[in-house]
């Protein structure tokens, strides 16, 4: 790249400085490339040389991340070769060539709160601290978010003194400022309004919540119904890194099966974290920062690395623990009715400081440490975060449990469906006269065992004609002769239940009848229940949802053979 004493002969832009961003793991990189825009906007008196160190065990990433964020990258090896004015680096770890030039570290998550496995050493260290040498050197600057966070420093990195910025934390301005766009988030992860949205957080390393309870995520999906629930995972890049998307979304192949909505590795764990109604996290940043913004927590993990008198270290003395193997539903429902707003605003408190000026104070930094004057341009203000793209695949297969109770005359058929792949992980209720439970499966299954043991078989397609439909449902009740009815939605708003003995139900509900696997679940119930199929008048209750009116009534059977 046009970097170098012949870089005019090459170059189109001349800049008057050089700004080189040290690219090392994907969590630093990505917290550098998320806010350098805002700061360097419009300005071509700097050229930004991304410098690729592959050194950490976390390196994996690195470089896909830099190419698909359009980045030109140099390798670490040939920093030597230039002269910069300025590296800027959300990584501590790095080891910096010879030179006067200074060295801005920003933070990756949230102050320094964990112990980490020195690179250099057998020992620990305190994440986010650069080398002792490097502070005696006089070039290195730390970004810090709260002042409490140097106070920390100097009693264990007394070489740190005079060495910080207080700049604030853009990544919690952003979450503030993008709160009025949640409901946009909500729909873009496929979040209904009446759905809670339980978002999973782990941390990296085996005292994490996935490091110390990895089947969280399936026991959850299995006893929230998904009806009424989505969930989600953020897992932090150094997992991703370290193990691969691979291994992890092996690990995690039932959870995703039954809808997990697993976020990508970086930017849209954000947004996600603005639309949770409830987060389940460990003493990763994540978690400060869910909780910070006024999302209701339950710490599912909190290990010995977390380091004693932080912020984070504060919200563990204060936040409801969860017990993963006690009723995960009620302890959702308990922790979101007795959340308040301003429950962790004493542990926001001592993690962030001059909220909302974290960009405009980061620049002036920036161009201090050039030795540039800022320009005249308003000062960066925090950024509403994009809408992400939806990161889960539709469930299709169901365990489905009925309870038919009130009179013959109208019933209420209570219905509540957990993916079937997750159905391993919970609790199954006993049948009784008037509670059932059967497998529900679409059309688009890739699993013939459960296809071919489904007593429902569900077509997904929402608008095909009567004739359409009821082609589908016979042709689909003799390919699989072990189901005992078949359902389709229909143009026009009903559905049609085709039975195993050739009666055809025509269900119309009150409600969007776009799902056909509803009405297939109240005439199963009605069929085991002994319940009149024509006429008749059901209340449909969706979980603790809502109550939708059924109306069944039977159609012309099906044509025999």
């Amino acid at each position: 790249m046009p970097v170098g004493s012949d870089a005019h002969r090459w170059s189109t832009f001349q800049g008057e400085r050089i700004l080189v961003v040290a690219a090392r793991t994907v969590t630093s990189t990505v917290r550098v490339l998320e806010v350098l825009p805002s700061l360097l906007r419009g300005d071509d008196r700097v050229t930004v040389v991304f410098a690729y160190d592959p050194t950490s065990a976390f390196n994996e990433g690195v470089l896909g991340l830099l190419h698909d964020a359009g980045c030109r990258v140099m390798p670490w090896a040939q920093l030597g070769d230039i002269a910069p004015d300025l590296i800027l680096s959300a990584s501590e770890n790095i080891d910096v060539p010879e030179g006067d030039c200074p060295v801005l570290v920003l933070p990756h998550g949230v102050g320094f709160q964990k112990l980490v496995p020195d690179s250099r050493s057998a020992r620990d260290r305190l994440s986010g601290v650069v080398p002792d040498s490097l502070l005696e050197s006089g070039r290195a600057w730390l970004a810090v978010s709260h002042p409490a966070q140097e106070e920390q420093l100097l009693a264990t990195h007394p070489k740190a003194a005079g060495r910080t910025l207080l700049v604030g934390d853009p990544c919690l301005d952003e979450l503030v400022a993008s709160r009025a766009r949640r409901k946009a988030y909500r729909e873009a992860l496929g979040v209904a309004d009446h759905q809670r949205l339980v978002m999973v957080s782990s941390t990296w390393g085996p005292t994490s919540l996935l490091g110390t309870d990895p089947d969280l995520l399936p026991r959850l999906l299995a006893q929230l119904p998904c009806d009424e629930y989505r969930v989600g995972a953020i897992i932090h890049p150094n997992v991703w890194s370290a193990h691969g998307a691979w291994q992890i979304r092996t690990l995690q192949a039932a959870a995703l099966d039954a809808g997990l909505l697993l976020m990508p590795i970086v930017h849209a764990w954000r947004p996600a974290l603005v639309a949770a109604d409830v987060l389940v996290g460990d003493h990763g940043s994540v978690t400060l920062y869910g909780a910070s913004a006024g999302v209701p927590l339950l710490l599912a993990a909190f290990g010995g690395d977390a380091v004693p008198e932080t912020a984070v270290h504060h919200l563990a003395s204060v936040a409801p623990r969860l017990d993963p193997r006690g009723n995960l539903r009620q302890q959702v429902e308990d922790v979101v009715r007795e959340h308040t707003p301003d429950r962790y605003a004493s542990v926001a408190a001592r993690a962030f400081a001059e909220p909302g000026h974290a960009l405009a104070r980061l620049r002036t930094a920036v161009y201090h440490l050039l030795k540039l004057p800022e320009r005249s341009s308003p000062p960066p203000a925090p950024l509403v975060l994009p809408v992400p793209d939806p990161p889960a695949a539709s469930v299709a297969s169901w365990q489905v449990t009925t309870d038919v109770t009130g009179n013959s005359a109208v019933p209420t058929i209570t219905v509540r469906r957990i993916p079937a792949t997750v159905t391993a992980y919970g609790e199954n209720r006993p049948e009784s006269a008037t509670c059932f439970t059967h497998l529900s499966c679409a059309d688009d299954e890739r699993d013939l065992r459960l296809t071919e043991s489904a007593s429902a078989l569900v077509r997904r397609d929402p608008a095909p004609t009567s004739v359409e439909a009821l082609a589908w449902i016979g042709d689909t009740l003799t390919r699989l002769p072990g189901s005992l009815l078949a359902s389709s939605a229909v143009r026009g708003g009903s559905c049609l239940v085709g039975l195993r003995d050739g009666r055809v139900v025509e269900a119309a509900v009150t409600g969007p009848a776009s799902d056909a696997g509803l009405p297939a679940a109240v005439v199963y119930a009605c069929l085991r229940a002994g319940l009149a199929l024509d006429g008749a008048q059901v209340t449909l209750r969706i979980g603790d949802l809502r109550d939708e009116d059924v109306v069944l009534r039977l159609r012309p059977a099906l044509p025999s053979g």
